[in-house]
């Protein structure tokens, strides 16, 4: 069995998966090779378990009880253009491999399936990505560290609350992006908040003035968004 890279050891993988044994066969194996794994059956739980859990991966199953892992792969997708799907399904014809890379898909695995064969497709998804969301970010003098929620500028530690850290993190994976507030919305606070969008612009600031230079970097596109500055990592 290939051995995964250790920058994606620690990754976060949700399993969309309405066979129980399967689901449950994926959790064991995937448990043993490191990474953290989180279930769900269904596509609203799908939904809903993306934004609690934050996956860096999903491997999506097409035939679901609720709503096909299509349209679950293209509600992802709006959503987020960084993590990544692989779709593991029975339905292996040409037309629906194209649908489901068209829907948002990295990937697509036909059932069944060699367990090293999927294995070997996330070390590559993975690869390719060029990072793990649990790796440290390095983006000039700013440092993020995921895992212990640490920020620094340099040598100084930064203190940011649990939503700026989370907010600093969105905008960096994302960096170079314009993000609407309605999608900062969505991936930082989650569906449930029922606040204004005006929250955005206040977090914002408080960003920026903790961050100091580096603050500059966070650019207001005017009646769009906001973007982090790409800079020579």
């Amino acid at each position: 069995m290939e051995k995964l890279p250790e920058k994606a050891e620690k990754a976060r993988i949700l399993i969309v998966e309405d066979d129980p044994k399967i689901s449950r066969l994926l959790e064991l194996e995937l448990e043993h090779e490191g990474f953290l794994i989180h279930r769900s059956s269904t596509g609203e739980g799908a939904i809903e378990d993306y934004y609690s859990f934050q996956p860096d991966l999903i491997i999506l199953d097409i035939m679901l009880p609720d709503f096909d892992g299509w349209e679950v792969a293209k509600r992802i997708r709006r959503l987020s253009e960084t993590v990544l799907i692989l779709m593991l399904t029975a339905r292996g014809e040409i037309d629906d491999r194209v649908r489901g890379l068209q829907s948002g898909a990295d990937d697509y695995l036909v059932k069944p399936f060699a367990i090293e064969e999927l294995l070997a497709r996330i070390n590559a998804l993975f690869r390719r990505a060029g990072h793990s969301a649990k790796a440290v970010l390095q983006i000039g003098d700013l440092r993020i560290d995921p895992q212990s929620y640490q920020v620094h500028v340099g040598n100084q530690e930064i203190l940011l609350t649990k939503t700026e850290f989370d907010l600093l993190l969105f905008l960096v994976r994302n960096r170079g992006i314009v993000l609407s507030r309605e999608k900062i919305l969505q991936n930082v606070w989650g569906p449930d908040f029922f606040g204004t969008p005006g929250v955005v612009e206040v977090y914002m600031n408080y960003l920026r003035k903790k961050l100091g230079e580096e603050g500059k970097k966070i650019k207001t596109v005017r009646g769009v968004g906001y973007t982090f500055v790409k800079d020579r990592e």
